[in-house]
């Protein structure tokens, strides 16, 4: 067949790739791997890591070799067609996975190699994904009777179709929303660069004036900067309530029908494989021990921020009433204000920070950071395949010239573009007879792009964001590890993964760092000192209520997984208002519908795990610590966390090899300092 999805060697052919060629790709692939598990087990025995588990690894590998690609496209570049390819290829997957997981013959073959004489010859890896596939197995339901198979193989598929559904009405929902404004005195408050963005978009869409979205980048400066409190409200309320029951598409793209059955799913699930809940189910593979940790770990932060951040909040009421003569304070209010508090304050905004942060020094820049902690060379590499021309693409060489990794770099918002920001796996690192398969990454982002002549300009927040992104891109790509189940990111729990991707936020606050990422788009010059101090100053502006947020969110969605109750269903909005009268020091509107755009946890891989973040910044802070002792470009301590953390993968479990680079288990100090809160 000439078909480019069946291609397995290099890099994706993203021209070439067609909806039209996605289903039959994927049927012909599972088809091979289904015949390819039978002739595994058709010698019954006696099995070995060669004969089982090692192809194995490589009938997993060329799924996901032609899958990538198919599911990137899908959130980069989305259409109708694709849509309808990429959706009708969901079931297959699942059901495949299913019939893998509860394969009893290739259960007790894995069994048998884990009980035999040839496990202790293994290496670490080697053992690693033994024992994984052992749990695997036993959570994919292999021991569970026909009857409560066959139910939980239906409801992987319903659920896979399920998440889909959430980031489709989600998708849909963000993009059919516009705004088109046609008197310039209606933004006043606007900085000119997101005046200029909204005049460009406006052009680009044939209209007269300028034209706002509910993509990041058109909403931010709206609801921070705009003076119009009415233009702050309705960009408010229609991104608030995006998916939902209400708002002004109320109904049309609806997610309410899509959470209660996801919940109601994952609770079922979670019981037929014997655990009490879903938040017990998805504990199993953490580096959490018990829920009870897990929440009394959120608990305990929640204490230490809630003082500092009803503080935070009754400063910007009184600041908006002191200057502006404003009693009440909406959700629509907060940030405006909070700008305004932090411009009077420390004489300073993120909108004063962009012209030094633009695209053309800031992503060199961060090459550069890189190359000082690890010794390694990025270099932009021309003339590759890609999805649009936006896309740029770089490869990363060790001091010997080895390549480590390449990945594709896609920075600007767009129409047919998923939100958000984040990295995912396009190739894992794997050996053959012939060489090593060079791990590549995707890097997707959703800033602005350039405007006429002029560079795309970051926010200083949008800039961290590129790091977090591209600390998990090394992870991803630096592996040591030769078996593509335990390379990189996979293997490694979820609360533990976000550690290398916070970890790299910390540069974008050091001074040696900045004078690599920064230079005023038209003068070159690097970031002021007095800007500088007053970006220091002003670091944790207001950090007591983003911890809240950010446990609000965490608390709320392990709340939701472990309370569940099929007899009441799932409560969202009764447990979200209960979290909050816990932790929350500002009160939504009642039109609100946060939960209906979490995708995070109804279509990423946070159900009940989105604690994960908090979890792994005591761990990337701690680390951090480490080089604040040696010095923030310590080649001696980049190298020892290259080694212990971003090389080794899912290989081992997170807290040993977290102990290997700090000498010690990890501490909540740290974090503590590092947010102002000690």
């Amino acid at each position: 067949m000439n078909n480019p999805l069946l291609e397995t060697t290099g890099l994706p052919r993203f021209t070439q790739i067609n909806p039209e060629h996605v289903e039959p790709a994927i049927d012909v692939i599972l088809a091979e791997n289904r015949a390819g598990v039978q002739q595994l087990l058709a010698t019954n025995g006696p099995y070995t890591w060669a004969n089982l588990v090692e192809p194995m690894e490589a009938l997993n590998e060329r799924l996901s070799r032609a899958w990538s690609p198919v599911g990137h496209i899908n959130s980069v570049v989305n259409s109708d067609a694709l849509r309808a390819a990429y959706n009708a290829c969901l079931p297959k997957l699942s059901d495949y996975a299913s019939e893998v997981g509860q394969n009893e013959r290739l259960y007790q073959a894995y069994q048998s190699i884990a009980d035999g004489v040839e496990y202790n010859r293994l290496d670490t890896a080697q053992k690693k994904i033994i024992d994984n596939a052992l749990r695997d197995f036993r959570l994919s339901g292999v021991a569970l009777p026909t009857q409560d198979k066959d139910r939980y193989k239906a409801i992987m598929q319903e659920l896979s179709g399920l998440t889909s559904k959430f980031e489709e009405n989600l998708l849909d929902a963000t993009h059919a929303w516009q705004k088109v404004i046609g008197d310039e005195a209606d933004l006043a408050g606007l900085p000119e660069s997101a005046k200029a963005a909204a005049r460009q978009s406006a052009v680009a869409a044939e209209k007269t004036g300028w034209l706002f979205t509910l993509e990041f980048p058109s909403y931010y400066p709206v609801i921070t900067y705009a003076d119009s409190r009415e233009l702050r409200r309705e960009m408010y309320e229609a991104y608030v309530t995006r998916a939902s029951d209400v708002g002004p598409n109320a109904g049309r793209w609806n997610n309410t029908e899509v959470m209660e059955k996801i919940l109601e799913l994952r609770h079922e699930i979670a019981r037929l494989l014997g655990f009490a809940n879903y938040a017990e189910r998805s504990i199993a593979t953490k580096m959490a021990a018990s829920t009870r940790q897990v929440l009394d770990f959120l608990h305990d932060l929640a204490q230490r921020s809630l003082l500092i951040a009803r503080r935070d909040v009754q400063e910007v009421r009184d600041f908006a009433h002191r200057h502006y003569g404003v009693d009440e304070l909406e959700s629509w209010d907060i940030p405006y204000y909070s700008e305004k508090l932090r411009e009077h304050t420390y004489a300073i905004s993120q909108e004063e920070l962009k012209p030094y942060f633009p695209e053309h020094r800031v992503v060199p820049g961060m090459f550069a950071v890189v190359q000082r902690l690890y010794g390694l060379e990025i270099q932009e590499i021309t003339g590759i395949e890609t999805w649009h021309s936006d896309v740029r693409f770089f490869e990363i060489k060790d001091h010997l010239g080895v390549v480590r990794g390449q990945f594709y770099l896609d920075l600007y918002a767009r129409p047919h573009k998923r939100g958000g920001a984040w990295m995912d796996e396009c190739l894992t690192r794997k050996r053959a007879a012939q060489a090593v398969q060079t791990p590549v990454a995707y890097l997707t982002c959703n800033f602005s792009s350039p405007i006429g002549s002029d560079p795309a300009l970051f926010t200083h927040d949008e800039v961290q964001t590129l790091f977090h992104e591209f600390g998990h891109g090394l992870h991803h790509m630096l592996t040591r590890v030769d078996y593509p189940s335990v390379a990189g990111i996979s293997g490694v729990p979820w609360d533990a993964v976000e550690l290398p991707s916070q970890f790299m936020e910390n540069w974008c606050w050091e001074r040696e760092a900045l004078h690599l990422i920064s230079g005023h788009y038209k003068t070159g010059e690097v970031l002021p000192q007095a800007l500088f101090d007053k970006m220091q100053a002003a670091k944790n502006f207001q950090s007591g209520m983003q911890m809240v947020r950010q446990l609000e969110f965490s608390i709320f969605d392990f709340r939701l997984h472990l309370e569940y109750d099929p007899a009441r269903g799932g409560r969202i909005y009764d447990i979200l208002d209960e979290v909050r009268r816990e932790v929350a020091v500002m009160k939504p509107p009642a039109f609100n519908r946060f939960p209906h755009s979490f995708s995070h946890i109804f279509a990423g891989g946070y159900a009940a795990g989105y604690y994960s973040y908090k979890w792994a910044e005591v761990l990337s802070s701690d680390a951090f610590s480490k080089f604040e002792e040696n010095g923030i470009f310590d080649r001696k301590t980049g190298l020892e966390f290259m080694s212990a953390i971003l090389e080794q993968g899912g290989s081992r479990e997170p807290m040993d090899l977290f102990i290997e680079f700090r000498g010690r288990e990890p501490k909540i100090d740290a974090l503590l300092r590092h947010t102002g809160m000690c």
